[in-house]
């Protein structure tokens, strides 16, 4: 390890304080660590922070997704148009149930699905279209509606991006579709492991229930309560996709300082974009009027042609020098899977290709201090400089 890497700034690291550590504690002493009343606590709240209608939390946002899914009709080998720009999690749960991914491109600066690219994509067989919020950056929602409404397609959310993102004013988890969001260790808020489904309506969330926990119509924390003994029912083939309290212990405090997270996080987001806004080597992500970002990630575009290393080099160079950093994505229409099974080539989707091989991630996350901010700004900087054409 060089002198640089001993006050190495990672790429994420999560804050937690006091009040999850007392609230974890209080569920060991408690007997209860499954499902149970924090679970419940912290449904409810996520509930009323986003404003959807009911919520329903899991054990991650793919278990969300594939929930989401599952609550809807449908055949095998109907077609999900989504995003290449996303986790492989988009998608897998789709392929598991029998339905076909089809990618559309995206659009410049938001690396957003790209609503002007849907169209041409839909066929008899299409049946959901699934934006992913990118960085925590909504999608044009509106837009995804009016192409919805005339297809007859429904809209299901990968909000894994965007807790706390918003969209014209309302929350993402808010506008009327099932919405899958994400509580992983590196996420805006995080309990560990975990995930939560929000539905807009009752009929769904009782299905989702459910499914949830292996098909059985009475969650264990209710079947042994003071209420008295009660059978569970096998009412369908379900999952195991609950969330345990002693996830939904951190949850609920994390989701109590998901604005001040978030304020932070735009704070410094909005340092980086200043100090590269108007570098010719980088584009720096853009953020449409409509939307209220997240900033889960902050993503810089390397314009290749204005340097003489390659994206992976820069992403060694910044690494050398105590920067932790990552790549999302390498678009999956590029991915092994997806090359052998569906024939996807560069051409299909030139942006999405583009942009593959040209992003980097920066660190960003309320952790930083501002001395951490200027030094990866001052880093990024010093990399171009030193390797521009």
């Amino acid at each position: 390890m060089n002198d640089s890497q001993s006050d190495f700034i990672p790429f994420h690291r999560s804050w937690f304080e006091e009040d999850e550590i007392n609230e974890v504690v209080d569920t060991l002493k408690s007997g209860w660590l499954t499902t149970g009343p924090k679970t419940k606590k912290f449904e409810e709240d996520f509930r009323d922070y986003t404003g959807c209608g009911y919520a329903v939390a899991v054990s991650s946002c793919t278990a969300a997704l594939h929930l989401a899914f599952a609550t809807q009709q449908f055949e095998r080998g109907d077609e999900v148009i989504t995003s290449p720009m996303t986790f492989p999690a988009t998608v897998n749960p789709a392929l598991h149930l029998g339905l076909k991914p089809v990618f559309a491109d995206i659009e410049p600066g938001t690396m957003n699905l790209d609503p002007e690219k849907i169209e041409e994509k839909i066929t008899p067989r299409t049946r959901f279209l699934l934006p992913v919020h990118f960085a925590g950056h909504a999608c044009d929602l509106d837009r995804l509606k009016d192409i919805a409404e005339r297809h007859q397609l429904t809209i299901i959310e990968d909000g894994a991006h965007a807790v706390g993102a918003g969209y014209r004013g309302k929350r993402i988890g808010g506008h009327g579709h099932p919405t899958a969001f994400s509580f992983y260790a590196n996420k805006n808020i995080t309990t560990g492991e975990g995930g939560m489904l929000a539905l807009p309506d009752a009929a769904m969330e009782e299905e989702a229930r459910v499914l949830r926990l292996q098909g059985i119509s009475k969650d264990a924390w209710k079947r042994y309560s003071k209420e008295g003994f009660a059978h569970y029912e096998l009412q369908t083939p379900g999952y195991k996709y609950n969330m345990a309290d002693l996830n939904a212990a951190l949850g609920i405090h994390q989701l109590k300082k998901a604005d001040r997270f978030q304020e932070i996080r735009a704070r410094y987001a909005a340092q980086y974009t200043a100090a590269f806004g108007d570098m010719e080597e980088v584009e720096a992500p853009e953020v449409r009027d409509y939307a209220d970002p997240a900033w889960h990630i902050y993503v810089l575009a390397l314009n290749l042609e204005t340097l003489t290393i390659s994206r992976d080099d820069f992403l060694n160079a910044m690494q050398d020098r105590g920067i932790g950093m990552a790549v999302h994505y390498r678009a999956l229409h590029l991915q092994p899977y997806f090359k052998n099974h569906y024939d996807y080539s560069l051409d299909d989707l030139p942006l999405a290709s583009s942009y593959s091989d040209r992003i980097v991630s920066l660190p960003l996350y309320p952790r930083m201090s501002e001395a951490d901010v200027n030094r990866v700004i001052d880093t990024v900087q010093s990399v171009l400089r030193q390797h521009r054409r």
